[in-house]
């Protein structure tokens, strides 16, 4: 009656609640970060059940890091550190 039925896409795509500071870029981040290691994950899997092979397991996970790579980049995130003005250490 009072039962949630829990769609499957959030059953096999879990994603965490974000605690950091909240920017447009952060979170995209962090919902790419969620997602790579998700993948990570299924590939490892994959790989331990003799689904894919040691080598095309290293690869896809290589690429997958590309990516995260690139839109760590393109998002700008860890540069810019004191921009805020706030991040300054107290004397």
């Amino acid at each position: 009656m009072g039962k949630t039925i829990m769609k499957k896409d959030n059953f096999l795509y879990p994603r965490g609640r974000y605690y950091g500071q909240v920017k447009p870029e952060n979170l995209v981040f962090n919902a790419n970060l969620q997602e790579f290691a998700q993948r990570v994950s299924y590939v490892c899997n994959l790989e331990t059940g003799g689904k894919l092979s040691p080598d095309e397991a290293y690869n896809q996970i290589k690429a997958l890091w590309k990516n995260l790579k690139r839109t760590k980049k393109q998002l700008q995130i860890g540069e810019n550190l004191f921009q805020d003005g706030d991040d300054h250490p107290e004397s």
